[in-house]
């Protein structure tokens, strides 16, 4: 940066709602916390086993298992995990890799905007820097203990101790706010996309919507119980801009997971999806066939049509679709979201859904505005 820097982030999953939201998350996030950014692991070979393949590991009366024995035996999982991590650290490598080129994309249009505004006004960059933060432009000391106020976390440090670099902080992005206004700044860096068809599956939200979520979900997988609060904060916040996609990837070990799946296309056909989606997360322990259909008369289903469809797994081959489209979309687990084509794997905290759906918003108003 020519000017001075903005603060390192302490996380990759700030949101950024805003260009003046970003400067005070960043800020936020680096005097609030301690955490530093998670560096993936590439995953190699098991470190070598201090047995040999004769060695002696276990006894069953007088049976010997050898180290051989049971790694030849362990090997085709061990297999799999490594496999499973590698595909992991791809996706962590891409999607970490794909945020900060689009920071430093950012930084260096901001970059630009301020060595032409300097310029334009005669002055060296610092110089224009300087008045920008004085004056009528200066932010004030209550604009930053507000923003404080508002932002500090549990054991966060004084405001008198972080004051300054969070005026610093707080005038450089209003100047960038005031910039941005005279000129037009376009990022066309796209993240990687995946096309999901999700044609015909259960949805919430305008169809027309500039975000669209869609989830595969398993109804018995406790991690996506987790997340649907967070979707439903998601739904809460933005409104008619988002639509949610059901899309079912019920998992292998879980007994009960297809029975749901099917259950809750049952009552689809009833025009209930989504209440009886709600009530099997709220009683994930209750998911047997019987469970079942006690929940869809609670909810006022008609029993007989209900029964008829659950035990004749009508909706099996849309059940077995989407299991389908969410192998060939790389879903191997529970939860996976892709918002617009891009991918959030697992029961991830809100901030990390804000910050891919406001970019996406901002896209949508930059393309909006190109066409016009």
């Amino acid at each position: 940066m020519i000017f001075p820097k903005p603060i390192q982030f302490a996380s990759l999953s700030e949101i950024r709602p805003s260009r003046f939201k970003q400067v005070l998350l960043a800020v936020a996030a680096t005097a609030f916390f301690s955490g530093t950014i998670a560096v993936p692991v590439v995953f190699g070979a098991p470190a070598a086993h201090t047995d040999d393949a004769g060695t002696v590991v276990a006894t069953v009366g007088d049976h010997k298992i050898t180290a051989g024995e049971l790694d030849q035996k362990a090997k085709p999982q061990i297999d799999q995990l490594r496999a499973a991590l590698a595909k992991r650290v791809e996706e962590l490598m891409r999607d970490r890799s794909f945020e900060i080129r689009r920071r430093t994309l950012e930084e260096m249009a901001d970059d630009y905007l301020v060595v032409q505004a300097a310029q334009q006004a005669h002055l060296s960059v610092d110089e224009y820097v300087k008045q920008q933060s004085t004056g009528k432009n200066a932010v004030t000391d209550a604009d930053a203990k507000k923003f404080y106020d508002k932002n500090k976390q549990q054991n966060a440090a004084p405001y008198d101790k972080i004051k300054p670099q969070l005026m610093q902080m707080l005038n450089r992005q209003a100047m960038l706010e005031r910039l941005h206004k005279t000129q037009t700044v376009k990022i066309m860096l796209d993240a990687k996309r995946v096309a999901v068809d999700s044609s015909g599956d259960p949805t919430l939200g305008p169809k027309n919507a500039p975000v669209t979520i869609v989830e595969f979900t398993d109804f018995q997988c406790p991690f996506c119980k987790s997340s649907e609060n967070t979707v439903k904060q998601l739904r809460a916040k933005y409104g008619d801009k988002l639509q949610v996609v059901h899309m079912d990837y019920p998992l292998a070990f879980h007994s009960h997971a297809v029975d749901a799946a099917n259950a809750a296309r049952c009552a689809n056909e009833q025009g209930k999806f989504w209440e009886f989606h709600d009530s099997l997360f709220a009683n994930q322990g209750k998911l047997s066939p019987a469970d079942l259909k006690a929940s869809a008369k609670t909810l006022g289903l008609k029993s007989t049509e209900f029964d008829e469809c659950l035990d004749k797994a009508k909706f099996q081959p849309a059940v077995k679709r989407d299991q389908l489209a969410g192998e060939k979309a790389g879903v191997d687990g529970t939860p996976a979201f892709f918002i617009n084509g891009r991918s959030i794997v697992g029961a991830q905290p809100m901030p990390q859904f804000e910050k891919i759906i406001d970019e996406e918003l901002t896209s949508a108003a930059q393309k909006q505005a190109s066409a016009k």
